[in-house]
């Protein structure tokens, strides 16, 4: 990122979307949303299916600039750029996909994916020790650093990729449906490091996700999207137990143990 003068207005810490919208053809996809992710909060934007969710990822991680409104990081603008020019900005934000296949070379060896970042974004840092360190916080031993990722369980690989997320120590982590698809025992692994993130390192952590029951377990903080607007916004424990609008009820009562807890006096 070439950080620009503050956006009037924008003085807040933190990873910031300003009133933003995003239209494809005819269709607004994000329509008004502003939210901010604020250092070492914790955040889930939850909500259906074609909500908006993934959208306004996009414009928070500059790989989608919205049509109206602004993305600001510490009230600097961000924009879509080349990889030299948002390096400073990824080196602050990094993101851990739904699917790590789409973003492992499945030829290459787990030290090596997981050190590539700090190569890219000149990361000052011993690579050999960042790396061990960031596998090691993942929870997997140092010995799977010269397996080959097209050797790894889809678990170990959704590990790998946290770790790469985690190896330039980032300010603010992204992460989109992290634990979709894995078993209990890798899904538990996995929202105990981003849990440990928040609260240990102060790492401001947006978790997107359509799973209540996965927002309950990290988020302090909850947003609720609904055709392409953020619908509802208050403490995590408040609306999961004590829901009010009608859209955070319907998802609440669709997770058994929530509407539960939801329900009782």
């Amino acid at each position: 990122m070439n950080p620009g003068p503050a956006v009037p207005g924008s003085t807040a810490d933190g990873l910031v979307a300003s009133r933003i919208s995003v239209r494809y053809g005819a269709t607004t996809a994000v329509d008004d949303v502003t939210l901010r992710l604020a250092p070492g909060e914790r955040v889930a934007l939850v909500g259906a299916s074609g909500s908006g969710k993934s959208t306004v990822l996009r414009a928070l991680l500059a790989l989608r600039a919205p049509d109206a409104g602004a993305v600001t990081l510490d009230g600097r603008p961000v924009h879509p750029g080349s990889a030299r020019r948002l390096r400073p900005f990824r080196r602050q934000v990094q993101f851990v996909p739904q699917d790590p296949g789409a973003s492992l070379d499945p030829r290459t060896t787990v030290a090596a994916a997981v050190s590539a970042p700090l190569r890219w974004l000149q990361v000052p840092a011993d690579r050999r020790a960042r790396t061990r360190e960031a596998v090691e916080s993942v929870g997997l031993e140092p010995s799977i650093l010269a397996a080959r990722i097209d050797r790894l369980s889809g678990g170990q690989k959704q590990r790998v990729a946290l770790a790469r997320a985690v190896a330039c120590r980032p300010l603010y982590l992204l992460a989109d449906e992290p634990v979709s698809g894995l078993d209990g025992g890798t899904r538990d692994v996995v929202l105990s490091v981003l849990d440990r993130l928040g609260t240990g390192t102060g790492t401001g952590i947006l978790l997107v996700t359509h799973d209540l029951a996965v927002a309950a377990r990290i988020a302090t903080r909850l947003l609720v999207m609904a055709n392409g607007r953020i619908v509802d916004d208050g403490p995590a424990t408040e609306l999961l137990t004590a829901p009010t609008h009608p859209t955070t009820h319907a998802l609440v009562t669709a997770v058994p143990r929530l509407a539960v807890a939801a329900s009782a006096p």
